[in-house]
């Protein structure tokens, strides 16, 4: 049965290009034939059937999701018109495919768009901040987390830990500030803001900030050595896990490792994911480059599961960048710690995740800040591409289906570190606690930032005790990368089988 409705991703968009008169049978006609109803008009169903047949094969909870069991329709024709009925490609996915449990599963119209938001290039302006309530109002108040390099708000004067409470002369409120600032708009002006007493007022300062297309973000924010004491502390905050950026974490390596630092502290505080492989990378270069050792492990749904052996599922650390994207196989500056401090909230999720749990078994992991997201699955793009299983390949665009530019990005697996553990979907609970304030945020990577400072003071167990009472906590509403839960990616790479190709569609 399966073979059945397989054959129709090769059929593409046959069932509207097909002449209808080819397809109606003649009939004479009768007095009665003006009672007769007109043909339904018929509905391309070219997305809808790659959607159903990518989440049948890949998607980690098929088992659970009836409408996707392999024996749901009895014939082709069920299948077709069950399709039909749901002509809107966005609301069949959302809810007819979708487990009810799957909060990280997404999708765009144009694959284009999805796989340059997975590579970090996006159109932004380059501000990146928090939104809480304005005590028990619905009005809401932003302040600025970090501004992106070389972005227009980088030209503006804006900076970490201002606030803004208003757009274009308008108030921000719980139902309005999707509209202002994550709409259609490409540009807009920030009315900026104080807070005295915990109480915040416009201070009638205006920032006018515009949408660039293809900005491009490099992940390392902040790198830098600090000498205290008898410690060489490194400190690099680290904000995507993009391909590709190997080369660039193996060089801040090389730095610390040259300067001869002796302690770590990685922040990833807004860090919400990306490459598994760059996840390998990162924790290689902290831990050690021992190729026999795992740091975690994938599973699959049992059709999935079915076709890999073991080596297909066991993910190891790393002795090189590899070659993914423009990494260049280059040998890790490994620090081999025995410990390693990092900085997580929740705005932490995914492949920042996976290094805390992956490092777990071999180091100690000091977690200091605030429970993370939450996100032990991985993804994988898929598009329009039958003859590469549907798995999305840059080097192949131009064997996409023309008639469908649809991508999306489905959960497909669960992960797991060498010691089994996987059951953090609540998010990871950080071992010292201590909530980012917005009343001091201070400077990203200096000795004074409150999170930064109290992992130096774990560090150097200085006696001279700094209170990190905090006066008005970060309890956000929603955030310019959070507005959006599923922007929470661990992106995973399918075992290739079948003579190099990955797994087509099982027929």
């Amino acid at each position: 049965m399966k073979k059945i409705f397989l054959s129709l991703l090769l059929l593409g968009a046959c069932f509207t290009s097909c002449n209808k008169e080819d397809d109606e049978p003649v009939v004479e006609e009768t007095q009665e034939e003006e009672n007769q109803e007109e043909p339904q008009e018929e509905v391309d169903i070219t997305v809808q059937n790659f959607m159903w047949q990518t989440m049948n094969n890949y998607y980690f909870w098929q088992a659970d999701v009836p409408v996707l069991s392999d024996t749901q329709f009895a014939t082709q024709s069920d299948y077709e018109s069950y399709l039909s009925g749901h002509p809107d490609p966005e609301n069949f996915i959302q809810n007819q495919l979708l487990y009810v449990e799957d909060r990280f599963t997404f999708w765009n119209a144009d694959y284009r768009e999805l796989t340059q938001q997975l590579s970090g290039v996006s159109k932004s302006n380059g501000l990146e901040f928090g939104l809480s309530r304005i005590g028990n109002t619905d009005n809401i108040f932003g302040f600025v987390q970090y501004v992106v390099k070389n972005s227009d708000a980088s030209t503006k004067d804006i900076r970490r830990g201002d606030y803004f409470i208003g757009v274009n002369g308008t108030d921000l409120t719980v139902n309005n500030y999707i509209d202002l600032l994550f709409g259609d708009n490409d540009s807009y002006t920030l009315n900026m803001a104080d807070i005295a007493n915990n109480t915040i007022s416009p201070n009638g300062k205006e920032v006018a900030l515009t949408k660039q297309e293809n900005l491009l973000e490099d992940p390392i924010l902040v790198n830098r050595v600090l000498s205290i004491g008898d410690k060489k502390i490194g400190y690099l905050m680290y904000n995507q896990f993009q391909a590709g950026s190997g080369e660039q974490l193996n060089e801040v390596f090389g730095e610390f490792k040259g300067e001869g630092v002796t302690d770590l502290v990685l922040d990833l505080r807004y860090n919400l994911g990306g490459r598994g492989t760059t996840a390998q990378i990162l924790a290689s270069l902290i831990y050690g480059t021992n190729t026999e050792e795992l740091m975690y492990r994938t599973r699959y749904n049992s059709k999935l599961q079915a076709a890999f052996g073991a080596d297909d599922l066991d993910n190891y650390f790393v002795a090189t960048t590899g070659t993914v994207e423009n990494n260049t196989d280059s040998p890790l500056n490994t620090l081999n710690l025995a410990k390693v401090y990092i900085l997580a909230t929740d705005s932490s999720a995914s492949a920042s995740e996976l290094v805390m749990v992956g490092l777990e078994p071999y180091i100690n992991v000091v977690h200091i800040g605030g429970t993370t997201v939450g996100k032990n699955q991985g993804s994988v793009t898929f598009v329009d591409d039958f003859e590469n299983g549907n798995v999305y390949d840059r080097d192949r665009e131009d064997k996409i289906n023309p008639n469908n530019q649809w991508a999306i990005q489905p959960i497909i697996s669960r992960v797991e570190n060498s010691a089994g553990f996987s059951d953090y979907a609540d998010g990871l609970v950080p071992d010292i606690p201590l909530e980012e304030d917005i009343t001091n945020l201070g400077t990203l990577g200096d000795a004074s930032e409150p999170l930064l400072a109290r992992a130096i003071q774990e560090i150097t167990g200085s006696s001279a005790k700094r209170s990190f009472n905090v006066a008005m906590p970060a309890d956000l509403l929603s955030s310019s990368k959070l507005v959006n839960d599923r922007n929470s990616i661990l992106i995973v790479d399918l075992p290739n089988k079948q003579g190099g190709m990955p797994l087509k569609p099982t027929e």
